[in-house]
């Protein structure tokens, strides 16, 4: 559990009028309704989905991408929109774009008024746009944007007045400069930050259809700084070549597969580490330490050292610092070693990053589980080959279903994204999968019955079978938070977290050893990290609310959970 998300205080206000207080973040919003789709005699056509891209919708509908590119008049594609409808040509199909439309009036320059912008941290053309009351046509035109979705910090954005005829638009300056000259044609290219397929392609006169087959991309969409392209002369039908991984995220020969699994194992998130007695009470064999990266960290064993010599193994949740140390790409190496050192000097298990579902955990608009899976990938591959015994655990999503009131730059919902991951390989690279369930007030023997609603995250029968599932059952679950939260022997919650206001810590006990014999019986969960043992703030995020250790210094549940593992 960690601090609501402050950012979006006003939206979540607003949001809890129409759907129920969140524990985790304050992202709790109705999923996405679908769009449905029109048809035409060899033509069918589509409606953009949030999330979608063009990449996306070509594999859907079996076509290339330049057939539906040239059938829509597209210029940009990586400019598409939801509800956006595009025309799909049946495969093999020859089409014809469609008729260019007579070219606008001459424009004028913006009516007194106008203002500029300076971008900020965070900020998306959508953002800004709502704002300011205009479209993001109006901001795209009015600045000569040639790739909505890059915006850098700094820029300075002209701000049409709203009904305003848009000016000419200035020179695009949304790129910042590339740090090296393109090679001509038909040799090499070095990926660039900022570069995406679609500008390298105009950078060189080909299409994305010829770079795609010429590098076997299997997801054009998910480009990385360093990467080699080979960039066939225009009008060359390029080969295939060979299936290759990049160098930087080769799997070394000696790193094993992921492990098939494991007998329960109990453990609790420490802040102190100081109720050594109790925790063996409840029969807890782990302890959890979150870490903070950052590029050129250090790895250290103290925390390792110390868990060890009071008899607990210990897990190790690896989170950064800052998510812009991770933009575009950057730093994913200098993470992997990092944690590789971390198995070196003897973590017995790690995770990899946290809740990377948030845009407070990872950079607002590049949440993907794609790229994600690449940082676990390489992450990976350094832990096991400095330590093949290290349990490797993807890091948790939040649970969370607001992507359709805070939009895909900002969160997806975690349905969604494991969905993602396991499409991306993500069980190739993780022994066990991060769950994170913290928002109980019910048995977690009940499957429905929560007074806010019956949305799956409620429930942690709801939460185990959306994660096992997701991933066919070829990977056990780690729950590296699972927590009850009640304010009893402590002031009144704070109103975000008023769901729990009723919670008791009889109840907090209960649902905890139950959740344990739970997880013991079932075979699908490989560890339960208690959230927490003895965090002590009790503020805007009360985390001492979470806390078995109980203000008095007592602990109900220690004996409940020692009563379903055992206690040592």
């Amino acid at each position: 559990m960690k601090k609501p998300f402050i950012a979006l205080v006003v939206v979540s206000i607003l949001l809890a009028a129409a759907a129920p207080a969140f524990a985790n973040a304050g992202y709790r919003g109705a999923r996405s309704p679908a769009a449905s789709g029109l048809s035409t005699p060899l033509l069918t056509t589509y409606v953009v989905q949030s999330g979608d891209t063009l990449f996306r919708i070509s594999l859907k509908f079996n076509v290339s991408l330049s057939a539906i590119i040239t059938a829509n008049g597209i210029t940009n594609p990586e400019l598409i929109y939801a509800g956006q409808v595009l025309i799909i040509p049946d495969a093999g199909t020859v089409v014809t774009p469609p008729a260019a439309t007579a070219p606008p009036p001459a424009s004028t320059p913006p009516p007194a008024g106008g203002t500029t912008y300076t971008v900020q941290s965070g900020d998306t053309l959508g953002i800004i746009a709502t704002k300011f009351g205009v479209t993001v046509n109006a901001l795209v035109a009015a600045n000569g944007i040639s790739n909505a979705n890059l915006i850098f910090i700094g820029q300075q954005l002209l701000i049409p007045i709203t009904g305003a005829v848009t000016a000419t638009p200035p020179p695009a300056t949304t790129t910042p400069p590339s740090p090296t000259s393109p090679p001509p044609s038909g040799a090499t290219y070095v990926v660039q930050p900022g570069d995406t397929l679609y500008g390298i392609a105009i950078k060189f006169g080909v299409s994305m259809d010829v770079i795609i087959t010429a590098n076997n991309l299997t997801n054009p969409d998910l480009l990385f700084v360093g990467q080699q392209l080979v960039i066939p002369a225009p009008g060359v039908i390029p080969t295939p070549a060979p299936t290759a991984t990049p160098a930087a995220t080769a799997t070394p020969t000696n790193v094993p597969p992921p492990a098939g699994g494991g007998a329960f194992e109990l453990g609790g998130q420490v802040n102190l580490f100081s109720a050594v007695d109790k925790m063996k009470q409840a029969g807890m064999t782990w302890v959890k330490i979150q870490i903070k990266w950052s590029p050129g960290a250090t790895a250290a064993a103290d925390a390792i050292n110390d868990a060890h010599n009071k008899g607990f193994k210990v897990l190790l949740s690896v989170a950064g610092s800052n998510p812009n140390d991770i933009s575009g790409g950057a730093n994913f190496d200098n993470y992997a070693a990092y944690v590789g050192e971390l198995a070196r000097l003897g973590a017995d298990a790690i995770e990899v990053w946290n809740e990377m579902n948030l845009d407070r955990e990872w950079p607002a608009g590049q949440i993907n589980p794609t790229t994600y899976v690449d940082l676990l990938r390489r992450s990976y591959n350094a832990i096991k080959a400095r330590n093949a015994g290290t349990l490797v655990i993807s890091g948790a999503p939040s649970p969370t279903g607001a992507e359709s009131a805070f939009g895909l730059d900002h969160v997806w919902n975690d349905d969604r994204y494991l969905n993602g991951m396991a499409a991306a390989g993500a069980a190739n690279y993780a022994d066990c999968i991060g769950v994170h369930y913290n928002e109980g007030i019910i048995s977690p023997k009940q499957t429905t019955g929560d007074p806010r609603d019956s949305y799956y995250t409620r429930y942690y029968p709801g939460m185990v079978s959306t994660y096992y599932n997701a991933f066919g059952g070829k990977r056990q679950l780690c729950f590296t938070e699972l927590g009850y939260l009640t304010p009893e022997g402590y002031p009144p919650l704070p109103s975000f977290f008023g769901w729990a206001g009723d919670n008791t810590i009889a109840e907090q006990a209960q649902w905890l050893g139950e959740a344990a014999s739970l997880s013991k019986s079932g075979g699908k969960t490989r560890l339960m990290m208690v959230f927490n043992v003895d965090f002590t703030e009790y503020d805007a995020d009360p985390q001492a609310g979470f806390a078995i250790i109980r203000k008095d210094g007592s602990c109900p549940a220690c004996a409940s959970m020692g009563s379903v593992v055992g206690s040592r």
